[in-house]
């Protein structure tokens, strides 16, 4: 699909941090906020303070309302419904209380198995299922290219396989995967699959019905908006899933993992990323096709400027580059190591040139120790919509020097 991309320069004006002349490349740590949620998290603020959402009072009935929205809209983004869609701090804590239920579901003779990109937000928590007795497999990646393989996966699958974790693209390395072409291998085992969108859902908009999982986490703070953390869970499954839950949620209830007072304000400033993406989408109203069109738009957006980074960081001498050596199979970030540097120790001289890039292990234990990599880590340059081809070129000069 080709598409008439916007303004760069009139885009890149609704992100106040980009005014301050940096090279913002640690996308895949966090987005940067457009002016409209900015403007929407202080106008909550302002008006309602730390009103909670209650029935009884207008204030607290407008709060409610926003509270439905941010569903609603998340669900839009994912393409679900909002019945089934949580919100919370974290995917990271979502996950958590989701390991919970599975712990009152299974025990001693089961196996969870996890791939070999995953961040530790879609590891962790079910290596917390061994405490109950479940066995905990890893499904991993080929060397060099750190892809994965279903033939590698076959063989660990067996009637006794409840789970499986995938990312829908690695955090560190970059490296995409076929979900709808795991979920499906997975669910023909009879198991369940549960995916970490959280990289992939800046670059591609997840679309839980494509997909064919039974669970999906992404942070919207990931996606331009605040720190917040989704969960989709398949319909079929949801009513008999046994989380803990306060005394009057109903059983089944999607609410019962959202523990506590939701941030509304982050949910207002959500809504606003959830309309600036509306707008690039071309919609007069929030829907799944304007969001559909905002994401190709994206894709527009990103495919010069990442090609540059992966073969300008090819390119350069003393570079060692991790993953995939072309752009096929990869999604938003570039790992790599400087000859004779540690990796903190290039993040920080590239800091002090204006350019803003991350070093470490970045939660990413298991691909990184598969690669030798751990805990020492790489250094990880990822991009945005926003990020231009000008902000590659100053890494790639300061990198050899320039």
């Amino acid at each position: 699909m080709t598409l008439t991309a916007p303004d760069p320069a009139a885009l890149r004006a609704q992100f106040p941090p980009l005014a301050s002349g940096r090279a913002y490349l640690d996308n895949a740590a966090g987005g940067l906020l457009p002016t409209r949620s900015i403007v929407a998290i202080t106008e909550h603020l302002t008006r309602y303070g730390a009103t909670n959402a209650m029935p009884g009072h207008l204030p607290g009935r407008d709060v409610l309302v926003l509270k439905n929205r941010a569903r609603e809209g998340t669900a839009l983004f994912l393409n679900a419904n909002p019945e089934d869609v949580a919100l919370g701090p974290s995917a990271t804590a979502l996950a958590f209380r989701l390991s919970a239920a599975f712990a009152r579901l299974w025990g001693p003779g089961d196996e969870v198995i996890l791939s070999g990109l995953e961040h530790e937000a879609n590891a962790s928590p079910w290596r917390e299922l061994e405490r109950v007795g479940v066995t905990v497999k890893v499904w991993h990646a080929r060397l060099p290219e750190m892809r994965l393989h279903g033939d590698d996966l076959a063989p660990l699958l067996s009637p006794r396989t409840r789970l499986v974790a995938v990312t829908g693209a690695s955090n560190v390395l970059g490296v995409a995967v076929d979900v709808p072409a795991v979920a499906a291998q997975v669910r023909a085992a009879g198991a369940w699959t549960v995916v970490d969108a959280v990289h992939t859902a800046p670059h591609c908009f997840p679309d839980v019905r494509a997909w064919g999982a039974d669970f999906v986490t992404f942070s919207p703070y990931k996606v331009w908006g605040p720190h917040l953390g989704a969960l989709w869970v398949n319909p079929e499954l949801r009513p008999t899933l046994p989380w803990p839950r306060l005394s009057f949620v109903p059983e089944g209830d999607i609410t019962g993992l959202e523990y506590g007072t939701p941030q509304f304000e982050l949910l207002a400033g959500w809504l606003g990323t959830l309309d600036y993406l509306r707008e690039l989408g071309g919609g007069e109203a929030l829907t799944r096709a304007a969001l559909e069109t905002a994401s190709a738009r994206i894709g527009e957006l990103e495919r010069p400027v990442a090609g540059r980074l992966l073969g300008g960081l090819l390119d350069t001498p003393g570079v060692t580059v991790y993953g995939p050596r072309t752009m096929e199979g990869r999604m938003g970030a570039v790992a790599f190591r400087v000859e004779g540097e540690a990796p903190p120790e290039t993040a920080d001289r590239l800091t002090r040139q204006g350019v803003d890039v991350a070093a470490g292990h970045f939660y990413a234990v298991q691909p990184l120790r598969d690669l030798g990599l751990y805990p020492e880590g790489v250094v990880r340059a990822s991009i945005a919509h926003y990020t231009t081809v000008e902000d590659v070129e100053r890494l790639l000069s300061g990198l050899r020097g320039g």
